[in-house]
């Protein structure tokens, strides 16, 4: 099962769809503490998305600077 964003805002979005049809209060009640549970963990998920893109270009950068650096210390004289 996937764990990402859009996995936590589909669930979010058919718990609100069951509060939205509900009759019952405490059924009502239920699907919306769901709801908002669910939104949570979509705010999170989406939230641990962008920082691991965030490392993944800082990580790149790195390299990129660490390869720069190794050409320049090759290219030297000995």
């Amino acid at each position: 099962m996937s764990q990402n964003f859009e996995f936590y805002n589909t669930r979010a979005n058919e718990a609100a769809a069951e509060a939205a049809k509900a009759t019952l209060d405490n059924v009502r009640e239920r699907a919306l503490r769901s709801e908002t549970a669910w939104r949570e963990m979509a705010d999170r998920a989406k939230q641990m998305e962008q920082e691991r893109e965030v490392a993944r270009i800082e990580r790149e950068k790195r390299q990129a600077e660490a390869a720069e650096l190794a050409e320049q210390k090759a290219a030297e004289p000995a």
